[in-house]
């Protein structure tokens, strides 16, 4: 047990659980959040590349006048790839990410959340430099997106655990936000990359937009080599000396500091609480453990399953990444658009300026209502897309205002989701989860991210496309997605508690007293140093009184207690593992109780130490 490893001063003053937000703090979260690069980068670049006249040309031997920019011998709505080919070289990367997610948690438990990212980083360079060596060959280009991809979901799934684990908690869920501003601005550099290369009658149009993803793993992996490990890393691991050594770099403050001692105590607890909830069996088994409890129960781990898998399946199906995976073939096959990519530009452009707003807004108005009335927002803008598409924005229409109507109200709709299921959803993962299973729980709702963003990328060429087999049905696969934000909408309300202002520990605290509809007024009452303290106390003092009372005497009890010993001193029996001298309290690492003056020991503690 990590508590008899080294003793901290526990708070019992709730003001006292985590120390003031500095400079770096903020620092040190906005450079991890650019692993949001990776994830937003690679979207806008498959997206412009996909369109591009000398890849179609090469993958399908079609012919190009670069001159007067028309195909030669086919129309320029039928000039494409396939449908087929489409849907195999964009989803096989969320394949691959799928798949890294879910080993990246169990790998970040191991080795570390930090040497994980830097894995990552080096498996997405083997990937990006197997797609630049491909020049007509889809099966290498396919292969390189595929170990690409595993790179990618080792990045995404543990920054997110990484940052969760050491932003502080009032400006956590704006910090986190910072990775999905990053996303937004990777599919921006990739939109302007993919600008200025789609003319190019070489392969470099295509390869430079991809050569430059080395830059994003150079600058994240190498920075990583000075970063901290997480705090919550070292707990979990009984490393206590190194989690106040890294807790201190990231606060800011001395290791000597009594915010440092009392946050630290207050990881120690909750870990120890949280080990004897979660039950300790093999490793088949602890992966089983994620999907124990009830489902009545708002802090079971399978409800935290459910919550986490929920949110991202369900930012999937807002149909957001259909517009920037395919909005410029889609734009293309419209036949009512002039510059598709230079539409594509516009749109990103509005996510990446909508996206900054979320940083106040997810702290100031709080997770569950950026997730429900983001919802409505977006269910209104996309069935007034529809319902244009399908009537003045057809192509026989030729009204070039109601074309322009249905681009803004897409503008629209980015902009809800930008400010909203965007950046709420990453940052709720990663509050969720208690420490036990928060690598593997981060790790499984990311892998269900990438599951549903495959699935997208998959059935997406064929609902919009115009070669055989697809459904071809344009403006009208946002009827599809309107109705699917409506559940977005009733999950967020029934399921998702609000976690703004509070602790990781704190949250779970909330989710085991409250249900999500009510968890907006709940209000911490007490810390788990606390309560610990409380409750071994409690059943120590009876034991006292037990042995007191049959031998009479008026010595000290000596006597075992669970996790890892509490010992009760008085002025001069409890020793400041800081050499700050005695002290009253609760002391672990001892493995018993003391007391010289004979009396009950649990009657008025002055000080909760752990």
């Amino acid at each position: 047990m990590v508590s008899a490893l080294l003793p901290f001063e526990g708070p019992a003053d709730l003001s006292r659980i985590e120390a003031p937000v500095t400079l770096k703090a903020y620092l040190i979260c906005a450079f991890a959040a650019c692993g949001g690069l990776f994830f937003g980068y690679d979207t806008g670049w498959i997206n412009g590349v996909l369109g591009m006249p000398y890849f179609i040309t090469l993958y399908t031997g079609y012919s190009y006048d670069y001159d007067r920019k028309r195909p030669i011998g086919i129309e320029p709505v039928n000039f494409g790839l396939p449908s087929s080919t489409k849907s195999l070289m964009t989803s096989i990367l969320s394949c691959g990410t799928f798949f890294g997610a879910l080993i990246a948690g169990d790998i970040a438990d191991f080795i570390g959340r930090r040497l994980t990212i830097i894995i990552g980083c080096l498996i997405f360079c083997v990937g990006c430099v197997l797609q630049i060596a491909s020049t007509n060959q889809t099966v290498l280009f396919v292969f390189g997106r595929l170990v690409a991809g595993l790179g990618v979901g080792f990045i995404s799934t543990v920054i997110i655990l990484y940052m969760s684990e050491i932003a502080p908690r009032k400006v956590r869920g704006a910090l986190v936000s910072a990775y999905q501003f990053c996303i937004t601005v990777g599919i921006l550099l990739a939109n302007c990359v993919v600008y200025a290369t789609q003319d190019r009658n070489d392969t470099g149009s295509y390869r430079i937009p991809i050569g430059v993803q080395f830059l994003w793993a150079l600058i994240l992996g190498t920075g990583l080599f000075i970063l901290p490990e997480s705090p919550r890393y070292h707990v979990m691991k009984g490393q206590l000396q190194s989690a106040a050594k890294s807790l201190a770099y990231v606060r800011g403050q001395p290791i000597e500091s009594e915010y440092i001692k009392d946050e630290l105590a207050e990881i120690v607890a909750n870990h120890e609480y949280e080990m004897q909830v979660v039950p300790q069996t093999s490793y088949i088994g602890s992966w089983v453990a994620c999907f124990h409890g009830s489902l009545r129960k708002g802090n079971s781990n399978i409800r935290r399953i459910i919550l986490g898998c929920g949110l991202q399946m369900w930012q999937q199906l807002t149909g957001i990444n259909f517009i920037f995976y395919f909005g410029t073939t889609f734009f293309q096959q419209l036949g009512t658009i002039s510059n598709p990519f230079f539409i594509s530009l516009i749109t990103t452009l509005v996510n990446v300026l909508s996206t900054p707003i979320s940083f106040v807004a997810v702290e100031y108005l709080g997770r569950r209502f950026l997730l429900t009335y983001g919802a409505m927002g977006m269910i209104i803008m996309q069935y007034i897309v529809a319902i244009v598409g399908v009537t003045a924005g057809r192509i026989d229409a030729n009204d070039p205002a109601a074309v322009r109507g249905m681009i803004a109200c897409i503008c629209i709709n980015i902009f809800f989701f930008a400010i909203t299921w965007g950046p709420t959803g990453w940052v709720v993962i990663g509050e969720c989860f208690p420490l036990p299973i928060r690598s593997r729980g981060v790790g499984i709702s990311t892998a269900c991210n990438w599951f549903w963003n495959c699935i997208i990328a998959v059935v997406a060429p064929y609902m919009v496309g115009n070669s055989k087999g697809s459904a071809n049905l344009g403006p009208k696969i946002f009827f599809i997605w309107g109705s699917l934000c409506i559940f977005s909408m009733l999950f967020a309300y029934f399921l998702v508690p609000e976690m703004k202002g509070l602790t990781l520990e704190q949250i779970d605290k909330m989710m085991e007293e409250v249900s999500p509809r009510k968890s907006k007024k709940w209000i911490p009452k007490t810390t788990y140093v606390a309560e610990l303290a409380r409750r071994d106390a409690e059943k120590s003092r009876q034991q006292w009184r037990d042995v007191h009372t049959a031998t009479n005497t008026t010595g000290g009890l000596e006597g075992g207690m669970m996790g890892g010993g509490y010992q009760e001193a008085n002025e001069m029996g409890a020793i400041d593992p800081y050499g700050h001298g005695t002290t009253h309290g609760v002391h672990g690492g001892s493995g018993g109780y003391g007391n010289s003056m004979g009396r009950d020991p649990y009657e008025s503690p002055n000080t909760v130490r752990y």
